[in-house]
């Protein structure tokens, strides 16, 4: 695959229409983001007239030897107590890696583990829909497509797989180098994953046109489409950040040396209209990025390591990092979580700390709720927890897993909570607040 160096970054590029691939005529149309009536969307789904499209409209018979109901009796864990979930998924013989809810209908959870597995089920029941087969090692990426018609999975090794969730059949696999990370496009049948080479891969799914965009020698450690689909942005174990041009191909901005960070990056997000950029790392710094410009314009980092010595290139923090972080979507407002436990927000407009919010274990992962200032976290002691940013008060938490959670979801009216562990299971919580 053909790609051009960070110098080529062109500053005059005009606006991209579409993504285009190598070896192929053929050309999607990536819709703006528009707050009035969208385009037609199904022009991206048109390009794939040997896909069938059509929405699941027959039960398919399942098994439900794969949930339950009640809390599990006899489970070996440290954490026994009571189980608030709703469902439990049982069917994967090993940790529970991944999660990731189907975006139209919020009904069906994928989940990826440890025992080279991957199942899609319903989450009103725990009925199994279908296995996603094929796998040789842990699964570690699992998600639906922005039309809910696909879902990808793939594992350590760099298999991946894409299933029609209709037919529930496998239309394409791909064998690249050691995954990082792997995610949709956010409006067309586009997946892109991250290698231990350096490597970002972007392919039109079924028919398997591809690109990939060069890094430096080392793993893209994580990476996020930005919402005008035209962009993405990745981070790499040594620390620098690159935003692509994903229809040219190339870089348009580089950080590096003391605007990127002092090792691997862990996490990235970007705000709801893709202007600015949270980039996270083992140096127990985020940085906030202006995607239009490419500058870093704030740098946070938690009070209870503030006296630390910087790191040195390619050393990480023993003891501390950042694990994951997100925008607000009604306030400037930031949430940043780290391994020690302390959850983070930061006021974006005077870029100062409001609230710490403290676990007694580490934060694995953290969602904002949309529309409101309610941050979900999910932790190592296998508990989920809701806080108000707004005050940096614990609104209520979840329990029931009897090891550490290592993924969660929720769904867009933030109803349910879905989990994995490592406690070989996968739960739904319904979500009850009095404030709402």
């Amino acid at each position: 695959m053909e790609s051009e160096s960070e110098s080529g970054a062109a500053a005059d590029t005009p606006p991209l229409e579409t993504l285009s691939f190598h070896g192929d005529e053929e050309i999607i149309e990536v819709v703006e983001l528009d707050p009035g009536p969208p385009d037609p969307a199904d022009d991206l789904a048109q390009e794939m007239e040997d896909v069938d499209f059509e929405e699941e409209e027959e039960e398919e018979e399942g098994n439900d030897e794969g949930w339950v109901l009640e809390p599990q009796e006899g489970v070996v864990g440290s954490m026994e107590g009571p189980d608030d979930s709703e469902v439990t998924f049982a069917l994967h013989s090993a940790s529970v890696f991944c999660v990731s809810l189907d975006p139209k209908t919020n009904t069906l959870a994928v989940t990826g583990g440890e025992d080279d597995k991957a199942f899609v089920w319903r989450l009103g029941d725990g009925e199994l829909l279908f296995e996603c087969a094929g796998h040789k090692d842990s699964v570690t990426c699992a998600g639906f497509s922005h039309d809910s018609t696909l879902v990808a999975t793939g594992d350590m090794s760099g298999l991946l797989k894409v299933w029609q969730v209709d037919t529930k059949e496998e239309v394409w696999s791909f064998e690249a180098g050691d995954l990082e990370w792997m995610e949709w496009h956010p409006r067309a049948p586009v997946l892109l994953a991250g290698t231990a080479d350096g490597n970002t891969w972007m392919w039109k799914v079924p028919n398997g046109d591809c690109k990939t965009f060069q890094g430096p020698n080392c793993p893209a450690t994580c990476g996020r489409v930005l919402p005008d689909g035209k962009r993405a942005v990745v981070g790499y174990e040594d620390g620098t950040i690159r935003i692509w041009d994903l229809k040219q191909g190339n870089p348009i901005h580089v950080l590096k040396g003391t605007e990127g960070h002092q090792g691997p990056l862990t996490c990235v997000a970007t705000n709801q209209d893709g202007s600015l950029i949270l980039t996270g790392s083992v140096d127990c710094q985020a940085k906030l990025v202006s995607a239009t410009t490419g500058k870093v314009v704030g740098v946070f980092r938690p009070e209870t390591v503030a006296s630390q010595p910087s790191l040195g290139e390619g050393e990480e923090s023993e003891s501390n990092s950042v694990e994951s972080l997100g925008f607000c979507s009604v306030m400037p407002l930031a949430a940043v979580g780290y391994l020690d436990g302390t959850l983070a927000i930061y006021d974006l407009s005077t870029q100062t700390l409001r609230h710490q919010c403290q676990h007694q274990s580490g934060i694995v992962q953290l969602l904002w709720e949309a529309g409101t200032a309610v941050v979900y976290t999910c932790s190592l002691d296998g508990v989920v927890r809701l806080w108000d940013a707004r005050t940096g008060r614990l609104l209520t938490d979840y329990r029931g897993h009897t090891a550490e959670i290592l993924d969660f979801a929720l769904s867009k009216d933030a109803s349910l909570v879905v989990t994995t562990s490592g406690d070989h299971k996968a739960k739904v919580f319904c979500v009850q607040r009095p404030d709402r």
